[in-house]
């Protein structure tokens, strides 16, 4: 079992990050980017093609990779800024949802449904813990996890470009008039969290099921890590998604569960969100 868990700590950095970055796009852009992993999808899938067709060196694939899902991600923010600036959080994240099915959608035009055939960029063992061996793959998401939060958080509290983005976030109209950017911001915060999304994509995908909507679907149990927080908190989304991942790698090595791991991310949401309704559910049963 413990081995099962210390391996769903790839899977857990995965979750973690791209929890943080819904987290990041909640607090700055108030939109629930559905499309955070399907982004970084597309652009994967455009690495591997160049890959495998062009003979580009896997390295420099991955630059494009991360460009793309980048691009991606600000010409999402480009349209929700234009046309969408004064829309609620509910309407703005409905935009995500079609982009994600029409980003699957394409993939299965342009390369395929089948999964396709990527070669990893880490590999192998990094070390062993009491016997049990610890990727490399499991040490670099979590590792940007943390990175990417504590980076994220200093940004914020510390820098001038992060008052501006959190008077953004906080009273846009106000922002707009004392002469911050904010079609400008929004889309680099948007460009931003698809190149780190993209990233960490590209590095697991080789050793996850990375099918199209296999990782587009990564957005869920991301979603689940956010939710720990209430999509405000870096700490806790990061929290979250490694326990998520070590939940269910323990859950993988036990026959009776294994098959219960895939709807641990939906009874997690349905956990937290029974948790924060707790007093109004409370004072409607008294």
């Amino acid at each position: 079992m413990l081995q099962g868990a210390l391996a769903g700590l790839a899977a857990g950095g995965v979750y973690a990050v791209l929890g943080v970055c819904l987290t990041l796009m909640s607090r700055l852009v108030r939109v629930v980017n559905f499309a955070q992993a399907a982004a970084g999808m597309f652009g994967t899938y455009i690495a591997v093609w160049l890959v495998s067709n062009q003979g580009v060196p896997i390295w420099l694939a991955t630059v494009v990779a991360v460009g793309c899902g980048a691009a991606i991600s600000a010409a999402i923010g480009w349209v929700v800024s234009t046309w969408l600036s004064e829309a609620d959080t509910s309407a703005r994240s409905a935009v995500t949802v079609a982009v994600l099915l029409l980003l699957i959608s394409l993939s299965f035009i342009l390369f395929g449904n089948k999964p396709q055939p990527f070669r990893p960029i880490l590999g192998g063992p990094a070390f062993q813990v009491s016997g049990v061996v610890i990727s490399q793959v499991a040490v670099f998401t979590v590792t940007i996890a943390a990175v990417v939060a504590a980076a994220s958080h200093a940004l914020l509290t510390r820098t001038a470009v992060g008052i501006k983005l959190r008077a953004l976030s906080e009273r846009p109209t106000t922002a707009e008039l004392i002469g911050i950017p904010a079609k400008l911001f929004g889309i680099a915060v948007w460009a931003a969290t698809g190149a780190v999304g993209t990233l960490v994509i590209a590095i697991v995908a080789p050793s996850q099921s990375n099918d199209a909507i296999a990782l587009s679907m990564l957005v869920v149990p991301a979603a689940a890590a956010a939710l720990l927080g209430a999509f405000r908190r870096l700490d806790l989304a990061v929290v979250g998604g490694l326990a998520l991942g070590v939940l269910q790698g323990a859950a993988a090595q036990m026959t009776e569960l294994s098959v219960a791991r895939h709807f641990l991310p939906f009874l997690f949401i349905v956990g937290l969100l029974v948790w924060f309704q707790r007093k109004e559910v409370w004072d409607a049963a008294r």
